[in-house]
Parts: structure tokens; sequence; C-alpha cells
């Protein structure tokens, strides 16, 4: 679990990889995920309404520089999301 515990016994991520359930990502999460300060996330999702709304919660922090739609279920209407956020400058 990325909590505080685990960031001063391992050091802050480089990267964080999320993939959460298509309802999206809890707002404790988001925080934790800012708190965390990684350089880079890479945001999996199923759904792009509510990865947009975690997005919009982790913007003023990171930036979004790539977006990769993967069509999984051909034939369907689904198709998972891959959004590359990286760091701002402070």
């Amino acid at each position: 679990m990325l909590n505080d515990q685990f960031i001063s016994e391992n050091g802050k991520p480089d990267v964080i990889i999320t993939d959460p359930p298509r309802a999206g990502m809890h707002e404790d999460v988001v925080e934790q995920i800012i708190n965390a300060s990684a350089g880079k996330v890479i945001y999996i999702s199923c759904n792009p309404s509510t990865q947009a709304r975690d997005i919009g919660l982790m913007s003023e922090y990171y930036k979004v520089t790539r977006i990769q739609p993967v069509d999984m279920f051909p034939h369907t209407h689904h198709v998972e999301n891959v959004i590359l956020l990286e760091k701002k400058a402070s």
C-alpha cells in the first residue's frame, strides 16, 4: 500500500502505475499519489470519464504528456485508455 509509512521505509517512487476499477480512484488515493510526488504516473482506465475526473484532481501537480487508447476488446465499444502524466516543474 502506498502510504506515508511505505514512503518513509522505501523512499518516494519514480513512477506510479494505477489501473483502478470502472468507478475510478477514491479521492484519498488521488491525494496519496500527489503526496508521493512521483515523477511520472501511468494511469490505465476502461472508463475515460472517471479517468478525466481523476486527472482533473491531479492537474495542479501533473500534466498529461501522452495518451494511447488500446482496443483490447474487439467488436465492442470498450477501449482501455493509457495516459502518461508527468510532474509539473515547481
